[in-house]
């Protein structure tokens, strides 16, 4: 089954989320209390193939299994991709690599921002040359098949988190996040809060360790939320 595209996400929304990082959003939604599975944070197992990769899009979703690549690359080829990221249900499959380098440079090329798999690729010192952001379980040499048409633009599971076509995503060098599309405005509210508090506490953080460096009087350092658990 292959359905339209969903709408990208407004410019906006993407630049906003563009200021924050993965652990940001994630706090977001922990701190709007918001039924989502897993906070939106895939596993631990899916990960950017080389340090410093990041990515946010709207979600471009495939679904397919055991290594069978035909799916993305009908994805691949069927859409004007500009903006989307996709996201692959893979099963986890192990044993095969679902794509390699040179889909990511047809994908790149076409105008997608980037790939998140629940299974392996290849080709790992081609797709860091490109300069493209993939996320997927790792990496394994041995290539696909090519047999079922799977599905596009449906509802999946991905690394343990259920993403649907004009969802938010989300990547860099801790993992992966999905943000389902009702939920993005109250989730990046949340988000920025706490990277104002952040911002303050590393303001803290530099002044108690030039004051340290300086013999002079130290500043509290502990947040005031620990202080006031402890007199509980």
């Amino acid at each position: 089954m292959m359905n339209p595209c969903a709408p990208l996400l407004p410019a906006e929304i993407i630049e906003r989320a563009k200021k924050l990082n993965v652990p940001l959003l994630l706090d977001g939604v922990k701190a709007a209390h918001l039924p989502i599975q897993n906070d939106g944070c895939m596993c631990a197992a899916i990960n950017p193939v080389a340090r410093g990769m990041r990515v946010v899009g709207t979600a471009l979703t495939v679904e397919t299994k055991d290594g069978d690549n035909f799916p993305i690359h009908v994805a691949s080829y069927a859409f004007q991709p500009d903006g989307y990221v996709m996201v692959i249900d893979g099963k986890g499959y192990d044993g095969r690599a679902y794509f390699g380098d040179l889909i990511m440079g047809a994908c790149q090329a076409a105008g997608f921002s980037g790939m998140v798999i629940d299974g392996y690729t290849r080709d790992k010192d081609g797709n860091i040359e490109l300069n493209f952001p993939v996320y997927s379980r790792g990496s394994m040499p041995r290539g696909p098949i090519k047999k079922d048409e799977g599905n596009i633009n449906t509802p999946i599971e991905c690394g343990g988190v259920k993403v649907a076509p004009g969802d938010l995503v989300a990547g860099d060098s801790d993992g992966v996040c999905v943000i389902p599309r009702e939920y993005i405005e109250t989730v990046l509210a949340e988000a920025e809060k706490k990277q104002v508090y952040e911002a303050r506490r590393e303001e803290t953080i530099a002044a108690y360790r030039k004051a340290r460096n300086e013999g002079s009087e130290l500043p509290q350092l502990a947040p005031q939320w620990v202080l006031d658990m402890l007199k509980k």
